[in-house]
């Protein structure tokens, strides 16, 4: 296979979105992703913006430079770097900034994917229809590393940064994490439910919905208790720790029974490490690893509430003290497959199982239609012909009686064939003929002396 071919099935099976949001695992898979197709790849010309995306341009030309991306959170970096190539070969300058060789500065990109981001490598025919940022290699047949984004909720900042108000990484920066956790605890945000602080990026950085469920589930804690409650007891844990316990024995209790702000760190690096085959909501047949990996997300058999910003928390047991009163709960999108017991274990039912369910389901429907007792059947038919019969009969005795009196009146008009013609005429049908008129004239002429 081809460089060009390995690269397009690395792009096939790149992380999108399409209905759920991505979160710091699924943006750090973006990078890697993005330093696997691009490594040794010269890009050049004009980075183009679609005409529709509401985002700033990005502006920037070289006639050869490169592209690497790093990750923090819920963002992804990436960064042009300008080359120069002597003799055929391809060499990136030292500085990187602008002097006597004319090459431009490096520029840094700065993405927040919102609900639908994600990047892809294809060739020039087959460009995505939602990708709004396009950067072109310079190698022929051009291929094309889009930012595509259906639903628009993403954005890029050029010559940006990280944003400011973002804590620490949970993935690679967990140490610095974990302390501005427990060093801000007295903050007024950690007064919220500890479902709603795991969305606040300010000290969760990288953490969505997804995981916030699966973190709460797996610690045993109510959505609803109140975050304070919640993380007290592990600075108590740490200074305790710090003097007594050895570091192997530390990592020993981390891996044996992670507390929940070992599980921020720890879940998202499983999802990493899935392969790049979990989390894909594009390709949602090759996403049966990440569906495994689910304990409580959308899982059948869970309960669900919404909290004070309209976002679900999926959740086993007690939501917990400060659970919203009134609060709705969404309807279940059931997989069909998957359940999951009181220990957590999971559970498949098989869709045999449930199609003879279906049938046996039919098929007492259908026996409930046929009747007891046959007898009763054919009593009941006698009956209802004996009450059609009485009314045939008296059906007969009502027509007799009609033709009785037509005849006693075509009797009495009988002589007089002018006031025959005038009644006639004076019938609300106007439509008959002169012929039909006569015709039925002489029919009753024949009646009366029958």
């Amino acid at each position: 296979m081809r460089g060009s071919e390995i690269r397009r099935e690395q792009g096939r099976n790149c992380l999108g979105s399409s209905s759920k949001m991505p979160e710091g695992p699924e943006l750090h898979l973006a990078a890697r992703f993005v330093n696997q197709v691009c490594c040794s790849t010269v890009f050049s010309g004009q980075v183009e913006k679609s005409t529709v995306s509401k985002n700033c341009d990005v502006p920037f030309s070289c006639d050869a430079y490169l592209i690497s991306a790093v990750s923090r959170g819920k963002e992804v970096k990436l960064t042009l770097t300008p080359i120069k190539e002597e003799d055929g070969k391809e060499g990136v300058t030292s500085d990187g900034m602008e002097g006597n060789d004319g090459l431009l500065a490096p520029m840094d990109i700065v993405f927040r994917f919102g609900m639908s981001g994600s990047f892809k490598l294809t060739t020039e025919e087959d460009i995505p229809k939602h990708a709004h940022l396009k950067f072109f290699t310079k190698r022929k047949p051009r291929q094309v590393l889009c930012f595509v984004d259906p639903r628009r909720f993403g954005s890029w900042e050029v010559n940006g940064t990280w944003q400011p108000d973002r804590g620490p990484c949970v993935m690679l920066e967990y140490e610095r994490f974990r302390s501005n956790v427990l060093t801000n605890l007295s903050e007024r945000a950690f007064d919220k439910p500890i479902c709603e602080v795991l969305l606040n990026q300010k000290y969760f950085s990288g953490i969505g919905n997804y995981l916030r469920a699966e973190i709460l589930f797996r610690s045993k804690v109510p959505p609803f208790e109140k975050a304070r409650t919640v993380l007290e007891p592990l600075l108590h844990k740490e200074t305790s720790q710090a003097n007594e316990v050895s570091l192997s024995k530390k990592i020993k209790i981390k891996m044996e029974n992670p507390d929940l702000l070992e599980l921020c760190h720890m879940l998202p690096m499983e999802v990493v490490n899935l392969g790049g085959k979990g989390y894909d909501p594009e390709h949602v047949g090759e996403s049966s690893a990440f569906e495994d990996w689910l304990r409580c997300y959308n899982v059948d058999g869970m309960q669900s509430l919404r909290d004070s910003n309209g976002r679900t928390i999926w959740f086993q047991g007690n939501p917990g003290p400060m659970a919203p009163k009134g609060s709705k709960t969404p309807k279940p999108k059931s997989r069909g497959r998957k359940t999951t017991d009181g220990d957590g274990k999971k559970t498949s039912i098989s869709e045999d199982s449930e199609s003879s369910k279906g049938r046996v389901k039919s098929e007492q429907r259908r026996t409930c239609r046929v009747p007891a007792d046959p007898s009763r059947k054919r009593g009941r038919s006698r009956k209802a012909d004996r009450g059609q019969t009485a009314e045939t009969v008296q059906a007969g005795e009502g027509t007799r009686k009609t033709a009785a009196r037509r005849g006693k009146s075509s009797e009495a008009k009988s002589p007089e064939a002018p006031a025959e013609s005038e009644n006639l005429n004076k019938r609300p049908r106007k439509t008959r003929t002169k012929s039909r008129k006569q015709a039925s004239g002489s029919l009753v002429k024949s009646e009366s002396l029958d």
